[in-house]
């Protein structure tokens, strides 16, 4: 395990704190024929459990869902459009579904393109970042400065829940 891996405690902690830390740090990746690559986070967007109704918990505890009601630091997988896997980290302790979007990491925008660039696919889902081989995220020494805006594609949810500044983001690095 690579000494700058986040620690467990790192991603037990409320989703409004999680995320944005989460911005400047590097998402590393080992493949399956045994090349690697590392990204630098750029943009994320939070969800708040079961009163956010942006999040996908607020209808409660499904197949689907069931990982964002787990321990934080495990992957929340799930396929959108019939076309991509969006990568989310959960946050939070067990029963708190709280989870993280990565919607961007430099040279790469888009939670689809992040996803295909990294070769996510349903095989991730529940995945622990603190004990996998494949794909881990780890502390990159930057301290990016961060801007917050409301998150994207949530209207549904109404008005107050598809403007709260849950996203987070820099522009130091894209």
């Amino acid at each position: 395990m690579d000494a700058t891996r986040l620690t467990p405690d790192f991603y037990l902690r409320d989703v409004l704190l999680v995320a944005p830390e989460l911005v400047g740090k590097r998402i590393c990746r080992i493949y399956e024929d045994g090349t690697s690559s590392s990204h630098i986070v750029t943009e994320v967007e939070a969800y708040k459990g079961m009163n956010d109704l942006a999040c996908h918990a607020s209808k409660g505890r499904t197949p689907r869902n069931d990982a964002m009601f787990q321990q934080g630091g495990i992957l929340y997988i799930y396929f959108v459009y019939g076309m991509h896997w969006m990568l989310n980290v959960v946050a939070s302790v067990e029963n708190e579904p709280e989870a993280v979007l990565i919607r961007g990491v430099a040279g790469c925008s888009g939670p689809g393109r992040v996803s295909r660039l990294l070769k996510i696919d349903r095989s991730f889902y529940a995945e622990n970042l603190g004990s996998s081989q494949r794909i881990w995220i780890e502390d990159s020494g930057l301290f990016p400065s961060i801007l917050t805006a409301p998150r994207i594609g949530v209207n549904y949810a109404g008005s107050y829940w598809s403007s709260r500044p849950w996203r987070f983001y820099t522009n130091d690095y894209r």
